[in-house]
């Protein structure tokens, strides 16, 4: 395959928020995988680079280059980040030059020769098999999606080894712990769908897991019962979580439900902070965000946490809360339904400032061995101005 490009949304939309701005939409987990990552094993192909100019120089970890919107010359295929394949390859021809789902153009093939210039609806297409996502609470829709497939993919092409001590409901051939830390006296419930713990993983005796369920590496899960949820690395989870996405670095170290929720990278939630998921009348989720309220069409929706977001203890946030990048929650007043990025508190009256940001984010990140480099620094510098521009 020619080179891999992952297109961001134009401008960074409200249906994205509390990510918009703040990391590319590539970079966010579908299932248990970040869609670039569904997007290479798709296409058998690494990414050269991501095009988003709302995200101009965010860097973390292993992303690839993020580049400024502009053309793309050939040989080159350009994957819409909105899209979360399923990883089935897609049959290609020598003249296909779009790949199409349900109709949605989601890719573009670049010849040799040929420049792309955005986004159109030309040439020959072929299907690929995935999910279109329409906003953040998607990746809720996507966990449901895939996650099975995820795990059961991850467990075939391994060798089913059983921690000693522990109580296993179902075949025990749908767990694979791979040199995890597993402590006796910990229930896993693979009947509902396989249970896949990566390697430097921990999970301590008290902890009740039902699958499907994807422990990333160096996650921690302290007790409590965790179900069909993913935990991305180096996240610490305790108490009862159900139909989650922890992206990454997320710290839920005390007792609390978090349910049909998504926690971006570095968000820490105070002991007993809860997320209500689901309306008193049991009707649709609807958002309420700047510009307006968007339907989500899903009947069970937590909160969604921005980056380095931070909830004091006893928290307790509405069904369908945005809670923005680099917000902390605290006061006596019941958070609003959609916190302002960098708020102070629960009023939002209040924002941190840039140097208050920084300091934390200094004292938080060599808690999970990460330094703030100097690159680090200058990408959350530049995020802080864009979501408080």
């Amino acid at each position: 395959m020619p080179p891999l490009y992952l297109l961001e949304p134009a401008s960074p939309v409200p249906a994205w928020l509390p990510f918009a701005g703040v990391r590319p939409i590539s970079e966010l987990r579908a299932g248990a995988w970040r869609i670039r990552e569904r997007w290479e094993g798709a296409l058998d192909s690494d990414s050269t680079a991501i095009i988003g100019g709302h995200v101009v120089g965010f860097h973390e970890f292993d992303e690839p280059t993020v580049l400024a919107s502009g053309p793309v010359d050939g040989p080159a295929v350009i994957a819409a980040s909105w899209f979360a394949p399923s990883g089935t390859p897609p049959d290609l021809g020598t003249d296909t030059r779009r790949l199409v789902h349900d109709g949605t153009t989601v890719a573009w093939i670049v010849p040799a020769g040929s420049r792309w210039v955005g986004p159109d609806d030309d040439g020959p297409a072929a299907e690929i098999d995935g999910l279109l996502l329409h906003g953040a609470w998607d990746l809720i829709t996507a966990l449901e999606h895939f996650l099975v497939a995820d795990c059961t993919d991850a467990v075939a092409q391994h060798h089913p080894k059983i921690p000693d001590h522990v109580m296993i409901l179902g075949d025990p051939s749908d767990l694979v712990t791979l040199d995890a830390q597993v402590e006796p006296g910990v229930v896993f419930d693979v009947r509902p769908g396989p249970i896949v713990v990566e390697a430097g993983a921990e999970v301590r005796s008290g902890a009740r897991i039902e699958g499907p369920c994807f422990i990333g590496p160096g996650a921690r899960v302290l007790g409590g019962f965790i179900r069909h949820s993913v935990l991305g690395p180096r996240s610490v989870v305790r108490g009862e979580v159900s139909t989650s996405v922890f992206q990454g670095y997320a710290n839920k170290a005390h007792d609390g439900f978090v349910g049909h929720s998504v926690l971006g990278h570095w968000v820490n939630l105070g002991a007993g902070t809860t997320t209500s998921n689901l309306k008193n009348t049991y009707g649709q989720v609807r958002l309420e965000l700047p510009g307006g309220k968007i339907d989500t069409g899903r009947q069970f929706l937590g909160s969604l946490f921005g980056d380095h977001a931070k909830t004091a203890i006893g928290t307790m946030l509405s069904t369908g809360t945005v809670v923005g990048a680099g917000a902390n929650l605290f006061g006596d007043s019941a958070p609003p339904r959609f916190v302002a990025p960098m708020s102070w508190g629960n009023t939002g009256g209040e924002r941190m400032n840039e140097a208050g940001f920084l300091t934390v984010a200094e004292r938080v990140l060599p808690r999970r061995e990460v330094e703030l480099t100097p690159a680090r620094r200058a990408a959350l510098e530049a995020m802080y101005r864009r979501v408080t521009g």
